[in-house]
Formats: C-alpha cells, structure tokens, sequence
C-alpha cells in the first residue's frame, strides 16, 4: 500500500470530518460546566502536549518559517472557534451553522483572490451545492433574521476557518508537520487563556466532566491537526475544504443514533453535500 497517493490523504480527512461531526455533543456538555474560551484553551493545551510527547523526536530545528506557519494557523484556529463559540450566545445554532458554512465558497474565492489560484469550474460548482446543502441544513431558522452582533462574529471566525484551512495548503509542503502541528495547537490555547480575562471568565474548579471532555476532544484535535497539515501536502484546499463541508452530515448522523429528529430539509441537505462531492471530483480541484 502507497499511503501518499492522494485517495488516502482524501479518505484520511474524510475520517477527520466523521470526528468532527462526532464532537459536536461533547463540546454541547462541555461548555455548561465552563466558558467558551476556558473550553477552547484547555482542549488545546491537552492536544498541544499529547502532540508534543508523539513527536519529541522531531521537535528540534524550527525553522523561522515553521514558527510563523504555527502561529498563524494556531491564530486562526482560535479565532475560529471562539469567535463561533462567541456568536452563539447571541444566535441560534442553526444561523451559526449556517453562517459558518460560508467558508465552503469562500475558500475557493479567498485563493483566487489572494494567491491567484483560479479554482476549476467543478470546484465552484461543487462549493456552491455544498453550500445550498448547508443552507438545507441550517433550515428556515438559520436563513431568516437580519445581521446583527452575534452575526458579525461567526461571519469573522467562518473566515478565520477560511484562512485556516488555506494556510494549511499554503505552508504543507515546505514545514515540518509534527513541528507547526505542536505549534498550533500551543498558540490556539495560549491565546485562548490570554483572552479570558478580557471575557471575564476563569478556570472551572475539579470538574471531573469538564476535564473529561477537554481530555477527550484534547486527544480528537492533536489527531485531526496532524492529519490535516499533513493531508494537505497532497489535496488541494478547494478539495479539502469540499470533504470538510461533510461536518454536519456526520453530526446528524451521530444525532440520529442519538435519537435525535433529523427533518426531511436536513436530509436534502445531506444529499446536496455528498454530490457536491461527487461534482468536485469531476475533475481534481
């Protein structure tokens, strides 16, 4: 087996996504036992030394472009999540969902703009169902409404995932990646417990829940990461970004087994993202 052809690469991030969609119940018991940011910074200090321990051998010789890959990545993912995390103390779940979702089709514009990547008419065709999929699943709830505060900051963190997933591609071949994932998860936390003061929160005491899930979704996050800096060395970020657009799919399906209701509009939205997929494939993003 060749495990650097890109159909593993492709499936590894498609693995990823299950355990996304996965953690969305744990984060939901987490965060009433504790704030948001107290939540985002422990998890990622848990993942930032598991990855450490795996990857001591490899942990000598930053470069100066490892660290600023780190840094940057680690930034986005804590403005990502906690600007998310932030907005939905003033929106529904269903609008988050929904407005998180723009980084699908913004990805692909991002790179054009950016770095003068013209994405391939597929790759727009598919972000475009992908994200009318998304729509689907956010349902009328999430589409109505005006654009107010808690709007405006998960638009803001559905672009820090933008720009997470895009530097992602842009440094993976040239860094290290046990060396820039260590580092990312170390910056997400430490500006996680830098920003709770701000926020007025503080650490939760001996909750054994708390740390339960921190640990839990500590472990998910040093290995979705990894996977991730090192899955895009080989698919592009429009592709990838495609795959992870798959989140919520997974999510209802753990919610199914879970008993939950899952609607007829959340069903065509599931399947207007598994063929915006099957389009994206139609010619390698």
């Amino acid at each position: 087996m060749h495990f650097t052809h890109p159909r593993w690469a492709e499936l590894s991030l498609v693995i990823v996504t299950m355990i996304w969609g996965g953690t969305f119940l744990i984060v939901q018991t987490a965060v009433h036992t504790a704030g948001p940011l107290a939540f985002v910074g422990t998890r990622f200090a848990i993942a930032a030394l598991i990855a450490a321990v795996l990857s001591r051998r490899h942990l000598r010789g930053f470069s100066l472009l490892e660290l600023g890959a780190g840094v940057a990545i680690g930034a986005c993912i804590f403005a990502g999540y906690s600007l998310q995390t932030l907005g939905l103390q003033y929106i529904s779940s269903s609008k988050s969902a929904f407005i998180t979702a723009f980084y699908v089709p913004m990805v692909p514009l991002l790179q054009w703009l950016f770095q003068r990547q013209q994405p391939h008419v597929a790759a727009l065709a598919g972000a475009a169902i992908s994200f009318a999929g998304l729509a689907c699943l956010a349902g009328p709830e999430g589409i109505s409404g005006g654009f107010g505060y808690g709007e405006m900051l998960t638009a803001l963190g559905a672009l820090a995932i933008s720009a997470e997933i895009i530097l992602i591609g842009h440094y993976a071949q040239r860094v290290n990646v046990a060396r820039v994932t260590v580092t990312q998860l170390a910056v997400a936390s430490l500006l996680a417990f830098m920003a709770m003061p701000v926020a007025g929160e503080s650490l939760p005491g001996l909750v054994p829940l708390f740390f339960l899930c921190a640990l839990a979704l500590g472990m998910a996050s040093a290995a979705i990461q990894y996977v991730m800096n090192w899955a895009q060395r080989q698919v592009s970020a429009t592709k990838a970004t495609l795959i992870y657009a798959g989140e919520p799919v997974w999510a209802g399906v753990v919610g199914l087994l879970a008993g939950e209701h899952i609607p007829a509009l959340a069903v065509l939205g599931a399947a207007l993202i598994i063929f915006a997929s099957i389009v994206g494939e139609w010619r390698k993003a």
